[in-house]
């Protein structure tokens, strides 16, 4: 066995490479460990709490700026986005017009579209006249009674040990006039800012209607053409999340104005019980307002209060507090949950949110339009990341395809890669 050991040995080295001594393994660079030494003392130094904090602390930072910075853009661009989403409102609601038009009376779909903003514009324009002639007829009569009324608060105030008698009220009056014409450059630049205003929104009713035109008519080729510039593997997502937006938005839409028709009735109603004077401006008034969520209720309610008080006093005033809070209870208790329920489910909190930031980015309009828009974004969000609202939808890749066969666009078919059979 001693004479086998080295003949073995040689037969298993005879073809293995030789054994290179191992190389020593390279000296760190001083300046690379001293960087590392101190990073690692600067960690240490601070808390990690401080840390965590700091991280938190300049992603929120940026997140308000990204923010203040949308809605100052909304605020500066109004004029343009919030007739294109005035529009997008009346397409959802108008659209089931337009189809019956062109299913049942065989209408083109143009000629459909004209007559629908044509009997918008009629029942719009004759409900606002009807609304004027009501309040310029009924507005001398509260006047003389808003008189009568001061009259006898300031008949009330000689009475009090305030001592407020008649000579004074007149030498406030006049003072005021004074004033008044001290600082008519201010009273005459009010009145060309609301000039302005009434010019900026005579254009955004032009620029509504126009695109409400072409939105009944085109509005699946104008969002096909846009889901088009998105990346092919994402089209059909994008255009099925459309879908539940629209959805949302038509349900947010229909119900609000069934809950604004119940408030107007039921405020009006009791307002012409009570026998007030400009019962159907009032209700006019009421529909409208009834569109921005809390501020609108809160708003009219006040107003209508405010007429019972001036019209017949506190005890018919009391009576019109008693129906508006009743009224708007049944809304917010009874109607907003059965009718809105899981199409636009909002956090109050976020309605709140969301009305204010519209009021700042574009006014009154802006807080009539926020909650809806709100509602669709989160729709489309909650879909984009797996949470589906609507899933008697289903998906219909066949309608997408549709139109961009329309538009000359069909999705071309994927390459296959290797060998055909």
């Amino acid at each position: 066995m001693s004479g086998e050991g080295p003949g073995r040995r040689r037969r298993s080295g005879r073809g293995s490479a030789p054994q290179l001594p191992a190389e020593p393994p390279a000296a760190p660079d001083a300046s690379l460990t001293a960087s590392a030494a101190a990073s690692a003392m600067a960690r240490e130094s601070v808390p990690l709490s401080v840390r965590v904090a700091a991280a938190w602390s300049w992603r929120i930072l940026l997140i308000c700026l990204g923010v203040a910075g949308l809605v100052l853009g909304l605020a500066v661009a109004k004029v343009l986005w919030v007739p294109v989403v005035v529009a997008l409102l009346l397409t959802v609601l108008l659209n089931p017009v337009v189809d019956v038009l062109v299913q049942r009376l065989r209408f083109p779909r143009g000629l459909a579209a004209a007559v629908t903003v044509v009997g918008l514009v009629a029942v719009v324009g004759g409900l606002l006249t009807l609304a004027g002639q009501q309040i310029i007829q009924g507005f001398a009569e509260l006047w003389d009674q808003v008189q009568s009324g001061f009259q006898e608060l300031l008949n009330q105030l000689e009475n009090t040990p305030l001592g407020i008698d008649g000579a004074q009220v007149d030498e406030l009056l006049s003072e005021l006039g004074t004033q008044v014409g001290e600082n008519s450059g201010m009273v005459v630049s009010g009145a060309l800012s609301v000039t302005t205003t009434i010019g900026q929104v005579l254009i955004g009713m032009v620029i509504a209607l126009f695109c409400l035109l072409f939105f009944l008519k085109d509005g699946s080729l104008i969002w096909a053409w846009l889901l088009r510039l998105l990346p092919q593997n994402g089209r059909h997502r994008a255009y099925e999340a459309s879908r539940r937006g629209v959805v949302t938005l038509g349900s947010y839409t229909r119900a609000q104005i069934l809950v604004a028709f119940v408030d107007a009735i039921g405020i009006g109603i009791g307002a012409a019980i009570l026998g007030l004077p400009l019962v159907v401006p009032l209700t006019v008034l009421v529909f409208l307002a009834s569109f921005i969520p809390f501020v609108g209720a809160i708003a009219t309610g006040i107003v209508a209060v405010l007429v019972a008080l001036v019209d017949q006093g506190p005890g018919t005033a009391l009576a019109m507090l008693l129906i508006v809070v009743g009224v708007q209870q049944l809304e917010g208790n009874v109607l907003q949950p059965l009718l809105l329920g899981h199409a636009v489910s909002l956090h109050p909190v976020a309605v709140v949110l969301a009305v204010s930031a519209g009021s700042l980015a574009a006014g009154i309009v802006g807080a009539l339009l926020a909650v809806p828009v709100v509602a669709t974004i989160n729709t489309v969000v909650l879909y984009l990341h797996g949470r589906d609202k609507f899933p008697y939808l289903g998906l219909d890749p066949g309608g997408f395809e549709a139109e961009l066969r329309k538009l000359g666009g069909a999705p071309a078919q994927p390459r296959r890669r290797g060998r055909e059979s």
